[in-house]
């Protein structure tokens, strides 16, 4: 078994395993997004029930109930913006796979001799390549639209 094909087998497996690893980071940070929208919506609740009280006439406890409030709104919306974020990390993680998946598959038609090939073979890895391109096509789009949403929050 040469020296290479031992690099690249535990170039892989790491590879994966970062994936793997990058994977699990990003679900526990969606559900500690998760949690901290559930404790947002609790506080903006008792604030919304505090404006429309009656007790609550006075001017200065109102004005200070709505800072509140946009205070909750806004940081609301930056936990959804990660989220975004995060979930287009996932798709790009899948992606990532799915391409060295596809990757293996194609290095054994290609490692055979061409003329060894069967019409099936050849046709087979032809199929495996149109998938590849796609998955690429799939992983570019995926970073154009991240560059958009980066350039768009300039």
């Amino acid at each position: 078994y040469p020296t290479w094909k031992r690099t690249l087998t535990r170039r892989a497996r790491e590879a994966q395993m970062k994936r793997f690893c990058k994977a699990q980071a990003i679900q526990r940070r969606l559900e500690e997004i998760e949690v901290t929208f559930r404790e947002l919506e609790q506080q903006g609740i008792k604030l919304e029930k505090l404006l429309r009280d009656e007790d609550c006439t006075l001017a200065n406890q109102k004005t200070q109930c709505m800072n509140q409030l946009l205070y909750l709104v806004q940081k609301k919306n930056s936990l959804m913006s990660e989220e975004s974020d995060l979930m287009i990390q996932v798709q790009e993680l899948k992606l990532e796979e799915q391409q060295w998946q596809l990757d293996q598959k194609l290095r054994c038609y290609m490692n055979r001799e061409e003329s060894l090939k069967t019409p099936e073979e050849r046709v087979a890895e032809q199929k495996i390549l149109g998938q590849l391109l796609e998955v690429v096509n799939k992983r570019n789009v995926l970073i154009h639209l991240q560059e958009e949403k980066r350039l768009s929050e300039l």
